[in-house]
């Protein structure tokens, strides 16, 4: 009988975390703080330690068997805040007591320089590694989950009527995020935790490390938020808290920005989409540069004190907001199905494509993200000059979008047009 508190209610990932339990000796679930790892472990999980309690972090400091318990699987809750857990797991592992005996979850990757210090084996065949972000439209019961990614790769009709959903309805579920605890708490709250999730950063987070300035990393969170969806390099990112900023507390240098951007990768803060360059005709045309995210588009909206009717008054950010909002879904959905997600860019003739998805097998679809109906033309026709350009084609390509109330294919052009609010795996 698993720990599952009430009212759980089941992610993606945690069809995921039992295979592995029944493959590896311990499976670690890391990622954002209060995206659900502890609910999700103690979904699976037969007993737990709470690092974060004083007397269990007492005991592990002193021997890590010592927090050790029979009843397994066992949830090792924060882990990483006594590193001698991890070798000290895997030996247990070690031990032929077969697999699934813990569940790690983490909330902040260790420094390298602490790792090759603490930590003397990489846990490589014994401790499996799943990453876990905050609550897609489907999981939170926003998406209906008529339209399946899986059904798109295999040709298969699609055409629906779809519930209807409109831009303030979309507005609302931007700024609320995928946070679990989001889900209980009135609508005009949903400020609030994301709010609080910054403010833990600068207030709480930094203070632990007392190596970064509280402002300069304001700074950049703000920058990262202006820069949501976007192409930015660290030079852009620089150049833009200076155009904003004022003050002797500026970020310029670059040395500085790489720190402070592990610093924030290193609390999963960032989920950047890599860029895609396979079977392009011109692969030397190919922009690398990643595609700047933050782990929920919620963050950017508080970062930048954005609410529903900032975002009505200024479609331009509520398009990249919303596009952040379906990459983020995608994401989860492509990491559901084993697949990886990325951006496209021509640099010479800026061809765009919103979202590669790549699965297992090496296909891929070509997807475009867009807020309003009218824009699915521009759309179809920017995915059609990839097709074009791609010598190996997409097995399927799509445009999903913020409103509209039916699913179907593009009769002259097999693209499929989706709402996101009925987006599944």
């Amino acid at each position: 009988m698993s720990l599952t508190e009430k009212g759980y209610k089941e992610r993606l990932i945690d069809k995921k975390i039992d295979r592995y339990l029944d493959t590896f000796g311990a499976v670690l679930i890391e990622g954002p703080k209060w995206c659900g790892k502890t609910w999700t472990a103690l979904n699976h999980a037969e007993s737990a330690a709470y690092v974060t309690e004083t007397s269990t972090k007492r005991l592990a400091l002193i021997n890590p068997k010592n927090i050790f318990s029979d009843k397994r699987p066992q949830l090792i809750d924060e882990w990483q805040i006594v590193p001698a857990i991890w070798d000290s797991v895997r030996h247990e592992c070690d031990r032929g007591k077969g697999p699934g005996n813990f569940i790690l979850t983490g909330s902040t990757t260790l420094r390298k320089d602490t790792t090759k210090k603490q930590i003397y084996h990489s846990g490589a065949g014994r401790i499996a590694r799943l990453k876990m972000e905050t609550m897609s439209l489907y999981e939170s019961g926003d998406s209906t989950g008529e339209v399946a990614i899986s059904d798109m790769l295999d040709n298969k009709d699609i055409s629906k009527h779809i519930r209807e959903i409109d831009l303030k309805q979309i507005a609302h579920l931007i700024i609320r995020g995928g946070w679990p605890e989001s889900l209980k708490i009135k609508e005009e709250n949903y400020s609030l935790i994301p709010k609080s999730y910054i403010d833990s950063i600068l207030n709480v987070e930094i203070e632990e490390e007392k190596a970064r300035d509280k402002n300069k990393m304001n700074m950049l969170l703000k920058s990262l938020a202006r820069n949501e969806s976007t192409i930015a390099s660290n030079k852009t990112l620089i150049k833009d808290i200076e155009e904003y900023e004022t003050g002797n507390d500026l970020l310029t240098s670059r040395t500085t920005l790489l720190d402070y951007l592990d610093f924030l990768e290193r609390l999963h803060l960032i989920e950047n989409q890599e860029s895609y360059s396979s079977n392009y005709r011109s692969p030397e045309r190919v922009g690398k540069s990643v595609k700047r995210h933050l782990v929920d588009p919620s963050l950017a909206c508080s970062l930048l004190n954005l609410n529903v009717d900032r975002l009505m008054k200024d479609l331009n950010t509520f398009g990249f907001l919303f596009e952040a909002l379906a990459e983020r879904d995608l994401r989860i959905y492509m990491d559901y199905l084993d697949g990886k997600l990325y951006h496209f860019r021509d640099n010479v003739s800026g061809l765009e494509v919103d979202s590669i998805l790549e699965f297992e097998d090496g296909e891929y679809a070509a997807v475009e993200i867009k807020l309003g109906y009218n824009e699915v033309d521009d759309a179809i026709k920017n995915l059609k000059e990839f097709y074009n350009n791609m010598s190996k084609k997409p097995k399927f390509m799509c445009v999903i979008v913020g409103v509209l109330e039916a699913a179907y294919k593009d009769p002259d052009t097999s693209i499929y047009i989706v709402p996101l609010t009925a987006l599944r795996p």
